[in-house]
């Protein structure tokens, strides 16, 4: 059964004024005065952006619509680790219910797709997997996502986690993670070679936390490199904060972007406050680069709400003032996401599947700095939410 929806009088992002037909999920027409026999909503001239992509999260972790817990742990990313852990079974998480209540949240404020890091340890084995595979279950056609099997507690620290990793792959996860190889686990050559050995082995992507800064961050991004390139895993590795790129030596830098491209290894920030990545040299060597929320709400951190607007505004504060360098940040939300988790046929483009989110906006600029509501978003042609609602 074929399905229309036409959108009359949208602002679609670059492109201006125009009509756009959707037809089965997909945007089949645009321009001026186009009909339809389906349902028509009139935009008003609102702007249409493509449907926003988390491509940094932790939505496994999150208390959202469940009792405010106090943030209490202890200082540096061990104390958060063990704090995590300890606490996890007195407040019942990970939860498919608060995840979900999570994801609710993300589909209202425009998120049509989200990749999010799913702990693996040997203290609740694949649970996390389980509820977010529940989760993503129950708003089935109305966000998509990928799953990264992440050693949050350590791997060669942790004995068994290589194993409850491998199991996870064997079931359907879609990338392997890794966390800090040097700083966390004192051996980067052997962490690297079970994370990267075991995308070889089971065809898949790695996405892998680098919080290490200085010249051992850098050291570790050229292992890195060096593995992408020898496995021919090209367009197949992220790395995620990577706070060591941000704060190299100009020529340090221009090396590992030069690395980067030519690996076709990809960037995910949060935008953190004074180390956000260098968007505009990132674009200009040809790196992608998605942003993301990171944990929203849990025993990490009791901020965030999980809108992907709120982020773009982070990293256009520290990106620069002129329209450009905010559209830029919405870029990174939107098309530099979809580069680095490899969505197919996404954007305003005719073929395009028809993921998009209008908001009250007279351009892309506006819409990071005021971040209105989302009047409506679309997945796959169907709207899902309206004025900050599912439907």
């Amino acid at each position: 059964m074929t399905t229309e929806l036409l959108l009359r009088n949208a602002n679609l992002w670059r492109k201006g004024p125009t009509d756009v037909l959707i037809r089965d999920g997909r945007i089949v027409a645009t321009g001026s005065g186009l009909q339809s026999a389906g349902t028509v909503e009139d935009l008003g001239g609102k702007l249409v952006i493509p449907g926003l992509i988390d491509g940094h999260a932790h939505i496994d972790k999150t208390l959202w619509g469940g009792p405010w817990v106090s943030h209490n742990s202890a200082p540096g990313l061990m104390g958060k680790i063990r704090g995590g852990q300890e606490r996890r079974p007195e407040l019942g998480i990970p939860s498919a219910d608060y995840i979900s209540a999570l994801l609710e949240n993300m589909i209202a404020l425009g998120t049509t797709h989200v990749r999010t890091h799913v702990d693996v340890d040997t203290v609740m084995g694949l649970d996390a997997v389980d509820a977010v595979r529940e989760a993503f279950k129950r708003h089935e056609g109305r966000i998509t996502g990928q799953l990264v099997a992440f050693p949050q507690a350590g791997l060669l620290i942790a004995p068994g986690t290589e194993q409850l990793l491998e199991e996870s792959l064997k079931q359907g996860v879609d990338l392997i993670g890794g966390l800090d190889p040097a700083g966390l686990e004192d051996d980067a050559i052997k962490h690297l070679d079970i994370v990267f050995g075991l995308a070889d082995k089971y065809g898949v992507g790695v996405d892998i936390h680098l919080h290490d800064g200085g010249s051992l961050g850098e050291w570790q991004y050229r292992l890195i490199i060096e593995r992408t390139k020898a496995l021919g895993l090209h367009g197949k590795v992220t790395v995620s904060h990577g706070f060591a790129l941000s704060s190299a030596a100009p020529a340090v830098r221009a090396e590992l972007l030069a690395g980067l491209a030519e690996a076709g290894i990809t960037i995910a920030s949060i935008a953190p406050p004074g180390r956000a990545m260098p968007l505009k040299e990132l674009t200009a060597a040809g790196v992608a680069m998605t942003l993301g929320n990171d944990g929203v709400r849990d025993l990490w951190s009791p901020f965030g709400t999980g809108c992907m607007l709120d982020r773009a505004l982070l990293q256009a504060q520290q990106t620069g003032p002129l329209d450009e360098d905010i559209e830029l940040a919405l870029d990174a939300a939107t098309y530099g996401g979809a580069r680095v988790t490899g969505l197919a046929d996404y954007g305003l483009d005719v073929g395009s599947v028809a993921d998009l989110v209008v908001v009250d906006a007279r351009n892309a600029a506006e819409a990071v700095c005021v971040r209105p509501a989302r009047s409506l978003v679309l997945k796959a042609g169907r709207v899902v939410a309206r004025d900050g609602s599912l439907v």
